[in-house]
């Protein structure tokens, strides 16, 4: 098992701002079926920036450019200019579920945030850039229910969208009716209906395009209900969370996901069967209880405790001891210290249970 050594530095570089032409113009036209032309457009790219402050792990380097968008224009002109100036691109939501190398990333960082939420009767336009706690917030307030699962749930709408966020056996794509994106490489805006995001546990079509597709808004359908009720369901997935989770540290949330039963046993097997009937399982001495989330699983977490690495650290990172599938940041961490973290509770987890462990967190 080979350790990563750590590349973390002090930069002191300032952070710079390219400013735009004050006469700089707001044109995109857009033709049907056609790409965006954008004329005379000129926004502003700001330069060696922090992520750090941009992740929830509070580690990272820094990004060469950054860009906000606030709007679909913003995006079209962003992938223009970083495709003429012939940098890499990656797309930062929220930064919930986000480890970044300490080395930053020599490229443009684009972040959608496209904050327009427009709710209906029984749905709701939400953009790409609205937090989930705004979106559950709002949607309770007009006594919607479909979203109760997402009490206390970080990070922004579009990231949850694209990684398919989901507990307590619900997902998000269960309230998707459509999505619009933006294509990178063909330069045109996509409109998709739910079963064609191809939607799959923590995982989307946008997910599959690997940073090709840029989120940027999604119908969704909800009903209506006990406003009483729902914020009482809200408040305890809430609850749950601060009870269960280390949230008094720095964390990207989940690291690894849980293990489906299907992958431990064929699904029309006697085993698989049993497992499900008797609603746990036993493996190399331990046992499991099966889930639903929102299929038949066991829990990463409990198969890294049962390799007795709770509380195990390296560097300013360790492995949460009050929930042993998130890794904290306690004593300023850099992100080799937590991706070390990660190859051992992956090394420990196979070496007992010959279960392979899959990253859920996204790493750049």
């Amino acid at each position: 098992m080979e350790l990563l050594k750590s590349t973390r530095s002090i930069q002191t570089e300032p952070e710079v701002t390219t400013a735009a032409p004050p006469s700089a113009l707001h044109n995109i036209e857009r033709c049907a079926e056609r790409p965006y032309i954008i004329k005379n457009y000129m926004p502003k790219f700001q330069e060696n920036i922090s992520l750090a402050k941009f992740t929830h792990y509070k580690i990272g380097g820094r990004a060469r450019f950054f860009f906000e968008a606030k709007s679909e224009k913003d995006i079209a002109w962003a992938i223009k200019e970083a495709k003429k100036r012939k940098l890499p691109i990656f797309i930062l939501g929220a930064g919930t579920n986000m480890l970044i190398a300490d080395d930053g990333f020599n490229g443009l960082i684009l972040r959608p945030n496209l904050q327009k939420l427009t709710i209906k009767k029984d749905s709701a336009m939400v953009g790409a850039g609205v937090l989930m706690s705004d979106l559950v917030k709002a949607t309770a307030a007009k006594s919607l229910s479909g979203l109760e699962w997402a009490g206390g749930l970080p990070g922004t709408f579009g990231g949850a969208v694209r990684g398919n966020a989901g507990c307590f056996g619900c997902e998000t794509k269960d309230t998707i009716i459509s999505v619009r994106s933006f294509d990178i490489k063909a330069m045109k805006f996509i409109e998709r209906t739910g079963k064609e995001c191809a939607f799959g546990y923590r995982h989307s079509i946008f997910k599959k395009k690997n940073g090709n597709e840029i989120i940027v808004s999604a119908s969704i359908k909800l009903e209506k209900g006990d406003k009483k009720a729902i914020t009482k369901a809200i408040r305890e997935k809430i609850d749950h969370r601060k009870k269960n989770h280390p949230l008094e540290h720095p964390n990207a949330g989940s690291i690894f996901k849980n293990v489906p039963l299907a992958v431990l046993y064929k699904k029309k097997s006697d085993q698989y069967k049993k497992a499900l009937h008797a609603s746990t399982i036993s493996l190399k001495g331990s046992t499991f209880s099966i889930k639903t989330d929102p299929f038949p699983v066991i829990s990463a977490a409990k198969l890294i405790s049962e390799t007795g690495l709770r509380g195990v650290s390296f560097g300013g990172a360790m492995i949460s001891p009050k929930h042993p599938n998130f890794i904290v940041n306690v004593l300023n961490a850099g992100s080799p210290d937590v991706k070390n973290l990660m190859i051992l509770a992956k090394a420990e987890v196979h070496k007992k249970f010959d279960v392979q462990l899959e990253e859920e967190v996204q790493m750049i």
